[in-house]
């Protein structure tokens, strides 16, 4: 790794542990470790600034101003703007239009895996239904991203569970 790109990831790494400081998943666990988990499942660094970053500007109301201000690599920046999901959005086609980035589809499938590690998932009575709407949301949308569906069945599989939401 020369020694800019390794600059602009210990500056990704800082930045990610500056914004999420405090911050705890559903679980209690700090939620840094879940960003240091998905930057660890990819090995590119460009793709490693982007997962560590990837909910940068959704979770922290961070912006792509500043994101270039710190000095991160452009192509992680593109592919953060692709991870960052508005909500209006069906979340189906959220996933397609970033399956077209290489980089924001490893952070993806990542992110995935990560989200539903079963040592991570904290069970939650209340919200059982949504929990399982969204794994197999997850697990469909994993199946489009690592290519075993195409976009028309990953569209129809998703049809009704996006109906539920």
């Amino acid at each position: 790794m020369d020694d800019a790109i390794a600059a602009s990831l210990e500056r990704a790494i800082a930045l990610a542990v500056d914004a999420h400081r405090g911050h705890r998943d559903r679980a209690g666990s700090p939620y840094i470790l879940h960003l240091m988990s998905v930057m660890q499942k990819v090995d590119d660094p460009i793709a490693q600034q982007a997962a560590v970053l990837h909910d940068y500007i959704e979770d922290v109301s961070g912006t792509i101003v500043e994101l270039e201000r710190h000095g991160i690599d452009g192509r992680a920046v593109h592919a953060i703007a692709l991870l960052t999901r508005d909500n209006r959005d069906l979340y189906s086609e959220y996933i397609i239009a970033l399956s077209n980035d290489s980089v924001a589809r490893q952070v993806k499938l990542a992110d995935i895996e990560d989200n539903f590690r079963i040592d991570r998932v904290a069970f939650d009575a209340q919200r059982q239904l949504e929990d399982a709407n969204r794994l197999q949301k997850y697990i469909l949308s994993h199946q489009f991203l690592s290519g075993k569906i195409d976009v028309m069945e990953y569209r129809e599989r998703m049809r009704p569970l996006e109906a539920i939401a």
